[in-house]
């Protein structure tokens, strides 16, 4: 058998899967042409021949009789539907660089075949959207997790930005060393999630502040605590950060329990508190950024306990209206801050 007979079904394969979809099919002929275009030569004959091989191995290619036959590829891996979401996925995604995005939106498009593509690139496009700039980021997650799976630490710079937005190392470039257990998508963003080597506690990073990236040590990694959920460390850990968490006592308005389940499960504990709201008790990392989720509600979620955690919310709150002139102050009667 001559190298063109061996290589010819592979080549038609391609052709099909690039030129051919539901709608649109190549005759005999066409087939014929195109595999004169990468050398290959071919006859009626062997196009149905090798048609029937593809078909035996598993390609779904409709074949139509006529003075001519023709043929396209019915059923492809991913369906147009499947290819719209996740290439809206890519588009909106933080996490991938712009440069990045292109060029998978761009493979991915492929998979519909030529005539879908346009469309594909064309009707799905998300405007606007911040992306980061470290290009090394997909090298750093595959090293994040080889390193996972392999159950060891690893060694890394972190970085963040100062008032002039220049990237500085944090601890004066000295290395971080941690021991990597999950890998999380998180408010459009990447973390990993494992044992902080000098904390000897649960921590978070986040992936795109990875200054370069991590070295893989030959030390085992940490194991996490005993009881560890990382389901429950998710819904009690606002943004990934890191703090001790505590129990919590909510006061909500009733219309905002739609928002309590989406933060923390179904599972949640509530009670009723009278005929207009309802308690919740939850365990928070109890950060600022926590602080701010309850502010965000405008006064229909209320932290009823602890005291110490409703005073660093009180005073959050008071540092924040200092930096108010008092022309910019709202009165409402005798309200004060510590009646938020």
């Amino acid at each position: 058998m001559d190298n063109d007979a061996k290589v010819r079904p592979l080549y038609l394969a391609k052709i099909l899967y690039e030129k051919t979809d539901e709608d649109h099919y190549l005759t005999t002929a066409q087939l014929v042409q195109y595999l004169e275009e990468y050398g290959i030569k071919a006859h009626r004959q062997t196009i149905k021949a090798d048609i029937e091989i593809l078909q035996n191995f598993g390609m779904d290619i409709k074949e139509v009789k006529s003075t001519q036959n023709r043929y396209n590829l019915v059923s492809r891996l991913f369906d147009i539907p499947e290819l719209k979401l996740l290439i809206d996925a890519v588009e909106s995604s933080k996490f991938i660089t712009k440069k990045k995005s292109s060029e998978l939106v761009d493979k991915l498009s492929h998979l519909a075949g030529e005539h879908n593509a346009a469309e594909l690139k064309r009707n799905l496009c998300v405007e606007g959207r911040l992306k980061p700039g470290n290009e090394k980021i997909y090298m750093i997650v595959d090293t994040i997790n080889e390193a996972i799976n392999t159950g060891r630490k690893i060694s890394f710079q972190y970085f963040q930005y100062n008032v002039r937005k220049e990237q500085k190392l944090k601890r004066d470039g000295e290395p971080f060393i941690f021991s990597p257990l999950h890998l999380v998508w998180n408010g459009d963003y990447y973390y990993m999630v494992g044992m902080f080597d000098y904390k000897q506690k649960i921590g978070s990073f986040r992936v795109d502040r990875i200054a370069q990236c991590p070295q893989i040590l030959e030390e085992p990694a940490v194991a996490a605590p005993d009881g560890f959920d990382m389901n429950e460390y998710l819904n009690t850990t606002f943004r990934m950060y890191n703090c001790e968490c505590c129990e919590v006592e909510l006061v909500c308005d009733n219309s905002v329990m739609d928002s309590i389940i989406d933060r923390f499960g179904e599972g949640v504990t509530t009670y009723a508190n009278d005929m207009t709201s309802f308690r919740a008790v939850v365990n928070v990392a109890a950060s600022h950024i926590f602080y701010s989720w309850v502010f965000g509600f405008g006064g229909l979620v209320k932290i009823k306990e602890p005291e110490n955690i409703k005073q660093q919310y009180v005073e959050m709150v008071q540092k924040a209206m200092c930096c108010m002139d008092d022309s910019d102050m709202v009165h409402n009667g005798n309200q004060t801050v510590t009646d938020i």
